[in-house]
């Protein structure tokens, strides 16, 4: 489109309404305070370790027993340092997977690192030093429980309550706790209660993000680090439902790969066309999910599949340049740290990223736009090169821009 600078374009605002009753009632829908800062801290990293890391596996068997966890010890500091270089701003920690075993001293389980020769908590280790290197801290507890015989049963939802408020409890301020639907083909037929777990957690840590098979964070749709052209933070409130989650989730250990791949069967989640048709609205961003190496666990014969910091900044600038949250998963090792490739990758990546905005051409807070502003216009007094253009806006009053046009003139 040939640009008119004399025409008003706002006023317009492409033949659709700028303020009715339904225009009020989607930006009535505003985000949570944990919500809010999940959107000023978009990236953050996943960090799969446990029993798998042991038995170079990427899920359990249920046959493991702790003497097939060997690892003696960690270097949490270094995990870090590595994620603080790549410019995340967090750590979520897979304290228990689908094989069941314990990064902390659980009382509710023999299964657990405190049966093991490692030597003291691993929970509790990278929370401190995450703590200590102001990180934000997240847990991760798979629903699916292989190794405890209650599973199945209702017992097993007071089992998984208590080991939630373990971990709830004894690690300090949690940022987000990330639940999957991930359950094999064989798992015996079973209902979480997923309202019990939420209410648990509102009580326990109510600034904590509920992600993924949760009430604050919902999932981008595949594991390949991509997002909709548009990703809308104020969506129909029935994306929420765990049922389709579970359903679209890992059912095989050989499932990563499939979740690579993007389905795009869903691409409109929350234009004026889906809102206006659907009664109930949420507030409800995406994460974008991905491994910086072929798997979720370290293998090492996946050293040649750690992505480039070319490749990883791309998929930065594709999810949190477009509207959506940043897990990225670095494994650690099963001699405790991060990869020596990982961290070169990761620290290139954190120089891209604050390379965006190491020399800027021009900062402003605009402020609220009037409905007489159709454009706003910036005049230099030389030619200046312009790289990346980073616009965003107040989310404590909902969600307002759907579209903007740039434009450099000579």
């Amino acid at each position: 489109m040939k640009p008119n600078f004399d025409q008003n374009w706002t006023t317009t605002n492409g033949g659709v309404p700028l303020n009715d009753s339904e225009v009020e009632r989607y930006i009535g829908v505003v985000p949570r305070p944990n919500q809010v800062h999940l959107a000023q801290q978009p990236f953050y990293c996943f960090m799969h370790f446990g029993m798998n890391t042991a038995n170079q596996r990427e899920w359990g068997s249920g046959r493991e027993t702790v003497q097939d966890f060997t690892i003696k010890k960690i270097k949490p500091e270094q995990w870090v340092r590595t994620v603080k270089a790549a410019g995340a701003s967090g750590i979520i920690l897979t304290c228990k997977h689908h094989d069941g075993f314990c990064l902390w001293p659980s009382a509710y389980t023999s299964f657990s690192v405190k049966n093991t020769d490692f030597d003291g908590d691993i929970v509790k280790q990278v929370s401190d030093a995450c703590a200590a290197g102001g990180l934000d801290f997240g847990v991760y507890l798979s629903p699916w429980d292989m190794h405890e015989p209650t599973y199945g049963t209702p017992d097993y939802n007071d089992y998984f309550c208590n080991q939630l408020t373990e971990l709830l409890t004894n690690y300090g301020h949690i940022s987000e706790v990330w639940f999957d639907g991930a359950k094999g083909a064989n798992a015996k037929a079973f209902t979480y209660d997923w309202q019990r777990y939420y209410k648990l957690i509102r009580t326990m840590q109510p600034n904590a993000n509920i992600a993924i098979c949760g009430e604050d964070i919902r999932w981008v749709g595949n594991e390949a680090g991509k997002a909709r052209k548009n990703e809308y933070s104020v969506v129909p409130a029935s994306l929420k439902q765990c049922e389709a989650i579970e359903k679209n989730s890992q059912n095989a250990e050989g499932d990563a790969a499939r979740l690579q791949k993007v389905d795009t069967m869903d691409e409109d989640l929350g234009s004026r066309k889906i809102l206006k048709s659907n009664a109930f609205l949420s507030w409800y961003p995406a994460e974008v999910d991905v491994s910086i190496r072929k798997g979720w666990f370290y293998h090492k014969k996946d050293d040649k599949t750690v992505k480039s910091a070319r490749r990883l900044f791309n998929i930065y600038l594709k999810s949190v340049g477009n509207n959506c949250t940043l897990l990225l998963n670095v494994p650690p090792t099963d001699r405790g740290v991060i990869c020596s490739k990982d961290v070169r990758a990761l620290k290139a990546l954190g120089e891209k990223i604050n390379g965006i905005t190491e020399n800027p051409v021009l900062e402003q807070n605009i402020g609220e736009l009037k409905q007489d502003q159709g454009y706003l216009e910036f005049n230099f007094d030389s030619a200046k090169k312009l790289k990346y253009f980073v616009i965003s806006e107040d989310l404590t009053c909902s969600q307002r821009i759907e579209k903007f046009d740039l434009y450099l003139k000579k």
